[in-house]
């Protein structure tokens, strides 16, 4: 999550601890929590955070710009595996972009639950911009450790 609004975010104390097993478990707690008298603990919004998770969902299919070669190749030698099969630290600065402007809960709750939809009905992957060509299981690795990060800042005020 990005430090505009100026929440240190590595710093948030009170997130939840989340480990999703599948796409199907995640959708599972977005809709929980859609459901639930929840607030977030850090810079976003839940509108917000769900729009920048369906944003990262269509980009494993629809594609998006490749950072440069060597450049991937880095990030794939040294941070692929940490960051497919570990939780991603909070407060890293999302690149321009990725950062959703305002977003109504509903809003980005609809675009998530189409970004879902489409994750199950096709197959085919484009590369990842910072990692390059990855399977749909890594990319499906990738996409359950950021959301894990991101959702963990929804809480229940229940």
């Amino acid at each position: 999550m990005a430090e505009e609004a100026g929440i240190n975010t590595k710093a948030v104390e009170g997130r939840r601890a989340i480990k999703y097993a599948s796409i199907d478990d995640w959708a599972a707690d977005v809709e929980s929590c859609a459901a639930s008298k929840v607030r977030t603990l850090g810079n976003w919004s839940q509108g917000q955070i769900y729009q920048h998770l369906a944003d990262s969902l269509n980009v494993s299919i629809d594609g998006a710009r490749l950072m440069p070669a060597p450049v991937r190749f880095l990030l794939s030698l040294f941070l692929k595996k940490r960051l497919l099969n570990r939780s991603i630290p909070a407060g890293f600065t999302a690149p321009a972009g990725f950062v959703p402007g305002a977003t109504e809960l509903d809003e980005g709750l609809a675009a998530l639950r189409e970004a879902f939809i489409r994750q199950r009905e096709t197959t085919e992957r484009a590369p990842h911009p910072g990692f390059g060509k990855i399977t749909r299981e890594e990319w499906d690795k990738f996409h359950l450790r950021h959301a894990e990060m991101h959702m963990s800042f929804i809480v229940s005020t229940e």
